[in-house]
């Protein structure tokens, strides 16, 4: 078996709950018609392993992008040729596997080299959104400000998988039956999750309750909607309680993440009595407990739609 490095999220989540992440780099080749190699990059607490390519088993009929299987310890991964997803041309050979594990499932990524890893604040980000394909959710200016900083852009995994492997990953089924229930009359649900695929999701979810929400594409964005309904409120003279029954909440995010919104809200005594829900897919225990220190009122991970759309009327109907 390749040798596999292996990486430790509980001993790395202290930096996701205090506005930092840490990056891996890669490389993938170079894109059509450029003449350097472009950095991407991927969340560390995604990534379980990175390992030199061992033997991979092509299965038939599998899509086109999909290299096949590799026997990692005993457990059969599907091998995503990444390159060949975003349009570039390895130069060096594909010879390194990044091992993920995130919306509740497991598969690898075949790069073409590792850079490093670096720890950057979520500022550092900006969002990529409506660039990149759809398959970029954000620019991580890894020197900071200044003029010139190198880029390295943020992969939207979620949306890829999708689009490799659609029998497996769903939007939302026509036939799933949601929980029932409803929120407050003359309330919404305020939502925020850099991921386009996450966001149809949940709107598709909550459309089929008929619950009403505010989608946006970052804590940041997030957290200026919320003050601009809680002015509008103040000015009815009405609570804003009355106005958001609930704040959703992706953990990653370009700008500001989930722990710092979290944070803002429940620091804030104007939203006093505001459940805040994390909805990510990163799971594990430290994750979730970061969570709760940030003062969210639940966690929910990505995507079962009948689990959200219970966790929701359970949080909301708690907080009333």
């Amino acid at each position: 078996m390749a040798t596999s490095f292996g990486f430790d999220k509980d001993k790395r989540s202290n930096a996701s709950s205090n506005s930092m992440f840490e990056l891996l780099l890669f490389r993938l080749g170079r894109p059509s018609g450029a003449l350097k190699h472009e950095l991407f990059g991927i969340n560390v607490f995604k990534v379980r392993e990175i390992m030199v390519m061992p033997e991979i088993t092509t299965m038939v009929k599998s899509s086109p992008a999909v290299m096949g299987i590799a026997n990692v310890r005993g457990q059969l991964i599907p091998v995503v040729n990444l390159p060949k997803i975003v349009g570039c041309e390895p130069v060096k050979g594909l010879g390194i596997l990044l091992v993920t594990e995130f919306s509740r499932t497991t598969q690898a990524f075949a790069v073409e080299e590792v850079d490093e890893i670096v720890r950057l604040e979520w500022k550092q980000a900006l969002t990529a959104d409506g660039t990149g394909g759809g398959l970029v959710t954000s620019l991580a200016r890894l020197d900071g400000d200044k003029e010139g900083s190198r880029l390295a852009q943020v992969l939207d995994v979620e949306q890829i998988l999708r689009d490799v492997f659609p029998d497996q990953h769903h939007t939302f089924r026509e036939d799933t039956v949601m929980p029932q229930g409803s929120i407050p009359p003359g309330s919404v649900i305020l939502a925020a999750d850099d991921s386009a695929v996450a966001r149809m999701m949940i709107e598709q979810a909550l459309q089929a309750m008929n619950i009403p929400v505010i989608m946006t594409r970052s804590g940041k964005e997030a957290w200026e909607k919320l003050e601009s309904l809680q002015a509008q409120a103040q000015s009815q003279g009405i609570p804003i309680r009355d106005r958001v029954a609930l704040v959703l909440t992706d953990l990653e995010m370009p700008e500001m993440d989930g722990f710092t919104l979290t944070r803002n809200i429940k620091d804030d005594p104007r939203y006093a009595g505001i459940p805040v829900m994390i909805h990510s897919s990163l799971a594990g225990t430290a994750t979730e407990n970061h969570a709760k220190s940030a003062g969210a009122d639940a966690y929910v991970g990505k995507f079962v739609a009948e689990e959200l759309g219970s966790k929701i009327l359970e949080v909301v109907g708690n907080s009333r």
